[in-house]
């Protein structure tokens, strides 16, 4: 048993001796490096490599081939304005990570590195970087959801100061299919946008409550956490107040709608529309990013306006919400999204019940180049 032990103990001991030489190598491939020009080079090393591409949001046409230089292969992009990019090379075809770039993020299954490009204080690239500035916190906790039949995991940010015994405004903050608790803020930079914008005095600081949106499962995307063995009792959308009864217990909040938001992107922003309806006067602030609307399924054939028609229980649910007079129902969505047409029907509908909102297009599509945005622009007009 000694003799066991010992070898034991010379082999923790060098992988601990490994590992810590590991903190001390350095790559001698830099990657990425940010140019004088205001262009970006990508780089990785592959001496056997026969063909080396990278694909990307910052790369032209969305993917580019790399160039080999003794054993280095190189790719430099176009002039980048102030912004978060993300990419990944493939090898041969074999798809793999920037080795010289500690950042990364992932999406459902899906890791990219990335990067950020800020030109000024203030500018997009800015408000998704960490500065000197004071910082709140973030807590992944775990509530009882009675509804579903599950304890599920949440992610909870505070703003800074919270610990002084103050209360504050809530702000609900919703994933799109297939995210999870951790979306918002790994590629949707949310604690780093709150507290550059609380610093610069242009947001109000609020607790920001990040569900799991996947109504049958208890963390992380689809079916990789522990999943219901049968489908689950209740929607999410009808199990939405398990959520809020864990933070008005666990959390000190203002109270009331005028001190309550909710917003989402793409599925959240339909669990947005939905959970709004089924909460009249809960929601001082309602914000729809590129959201699906629909009443009925999945795939719903029908226009909004012959959804409502034909659904006189939702067409009363969204009277009593407008009746509660929301401080602010807000619809953002890119010309180029796929859900495009779904949100003119909203509006429709919304413009002939003489229902007030605000709505804000731009550019893009389905994409979190533009929720981030649609964030940043939403907490601003919070509280």
């Amino acid at each position: 048993m000694k003799r066991f032990g010992f070898f034991a103990a010379m082999l923790l001991s060098a992988f601990v001796a490994e590992a810590q030489q590991a903190i001390f190598e350095r790559h001698d491939t830099r990657s990425p490096q940010f140019n004088d020009d205001g262009t970006v080079t990508l780089r990785i090393k592959a001496p056997e490599a026969k063909k080396v591409m990278v694909v990307g949001d910052c790369i032209e046409r969305g993917h580019g081939e790399l160039r080999q230089q003794d054993g280095v292969w190189s790719y430099t992009t176009a002039q980048l304005p102030a912004e978060l990019y993300s990419y990944r090379f493939y090898v041969d075809g074999v798809e793999t990570q920037d080795a010289g770039n500690i950042e990364r993020s992932r999406d459902v299954r899906s890791f990219m590195s990335t990067f950020i490009v800020s030109k000024e204080e203030g500018d997009k690239g800015w408000l998704y970087q960490n500065h000197n500035v004071e910082h709140g916190d973030v807590a992944h906790v775990w509530y009882d959801s009675p509804q579903l039949g599950l304890k599920r995991r949440m992610s909870i940010y505070t703003p800074p100061g919270y610990d002084k015994g103050k209360a504050y405004p809530v702000l609900y903050l919703l994933h799109g299919a297939g995210g999870d608790e951790e979306a918002w803020l790994t590629l949707g930079r949310t604690a780093q946008i709150m507290d550059n914008l609380i610093a610069l005095g242009k947001a109000k600081p609020m607790i920001v409550v990040m569900p799991n949106g996947n109504a049958s499962d208890d963390a992380g995307p689809l079916e990789t956490g522990i999943r219901n063995k049968n489908w689950p009792k209740a929607s999410y959308e009808e199990s939405f107040s398990d959520v809020m009864n864990y933070v008005k217990k666990h959390y000190k909040t203002k109270k009331g709608a005028d001190n309550t938001a909710i917003c989402g992107l793409s599925m959240g922003g339909y669990h947005t529309f939905r959970i709004s309806m089924l909460n009249p006067g809960t929601f001082g602030y309602m914000g729809l990013f590129s959201a699906a609307i629909r009443l009925g399924g999945r795939n719903q054939p029908k226009s909004v306006e012959q959804q409502f028609a034909d659904n006189p229980e939702a067409t009363a649910q969204m009277k009593a919400l407008f009746d509660a007079k929301p401080r602010l129902y807000w619809i953002a969505i890119g010309k180029d999204d796929f859900l495009f047409q779904q949100n003119v029907e909203l509006r429709s509908y919304l413009d002939k019940m003489q229902y007030p909102y605000e709505y804000y297009e731009n550019g893009g599509g389905h994409i979190w180049r533009n929720w981030r945005i649609y964030l940043s622009m939403f907490a601003q007009r919070l509280f």
